[in-house]
């Protein structure tokens, strides 16, 4: 019996469907289990020609699944490379071992992914993009739209192929003490890289004066503030809504909310100037 081998036409399929449907049908139930059984199809399709066969392998891929959908493609790769292994009759390759793996990677994956794609190069590029859209220059929107695709299209195809080629390997790889450290490592790196964005971009000043029966200001805050802690209370607001977020478990939309009512009300008591310049 011919040793089965997955065509390069449909591992790229395979990668195409994980690439534009990863978040398909996502609910909070399923996550991306659906947009995984999509990406396996084609996978399945070529390794079995016994619909009942299809039927079974892809009942494998109905567990739970949800990681950083960019990083995530490696294991999407490394299924791929475990099904073909299992169509070939390799021992050891079984539903368990296949949906251990799933759930083994998936974790370690969205904190790789999280730290290196959100929290570092999503934010750099919109520093960049932000700096290019000074004066209502298009640019900017240009730039992020069409390097943020590339990177994520060729960031993700290289992965889903690494992973395949990697195969039950890639688990030491990215779960072991090198994972650890890299995980380690970007995490740092991420911090490093929002902090400056909000240094950068963030803004939050005061309007507040003392003044005296004549009228004459004897007390600004902002002046006062600048002299002792120089973007005090930009610092402040940043560490409120990290606190809000990651102590309080509290939606960006609704510190987004909170933020608003804080502003309106600092306006209404004078703590803020609508028409200072941020």
């Amino acid at each position: 019996m011919a040793e089965k081998k997955l065509s390069k036409k449909t591992l790229s399929s395979s990668f195409h469907h994980w690439y534009y449907g990863n978040l398909t049908c996502f609910t909070q139930e399923h996550m991306q289990t659906f947009g995984y059984l999509a990406a396996m199809l084609p996978i399945v399709e070529e390794l079995y020609s016994d619909k009942e066969d299809q039927k079974k392998a892809m009942n494998t891929y109905t567990a739970f699944f949800n990681t950083e959908p960019q990083i995530g493609s490696i294991v999407v790769g490394i299924t791929a490379g475990l099904e073909e292994a299992r169509a070939n009759g390799e021992d050891g390759v079984t539903d368990e071992t296949i949906n251990g793996l799933r759930a083994g990677l998936m974790g370690p994956l969205a904190g790789i992914g999280d730290s290196l794609i959100v929290g570092t190069l999503i934010p750099v590029l919109l520093g960049i993009a932000l700096g290019l859209s000074n004066g209502g220059n298009p640019l900017g929107a240009i730039f992020y739209i069409i390097v943020w695709n590339l990177l994520a299209y060729f960031g993700m195809r290289f992965a889903y192929n690494k992973g395949y080629e990697l195969g039950g390997k890639a688990v030491e790889v990215l779960v072991g003490p090198q994972g650890q450290a890299i995980r380690k490592a970007v995490g740092v790196v991420g911090g490093m890289v929002i902090g400056a964005v909000a240094a950068t971009w963030v803004s939050v000043k005061t309007s507040l004066e003392l003044k005296n029966s004549s009228g004459k200001v004897f007390l600004s805050l902002q002046k006062q503030l600048d002299n002792v802690y120089p973007g005090l209370l930009t610092a402040a607001f940043i560490i409120l809504c990290w606190w809000l977020m990651a102590k309080k478990k509290m939606s960006p939309i609704t510190v987004m909310l909170l933020l608003v009512v804080i502003a309106f009300v600092g306006v209404l008591v004078g703590f803020f100037d609508p028409g200072l310049k941020y």
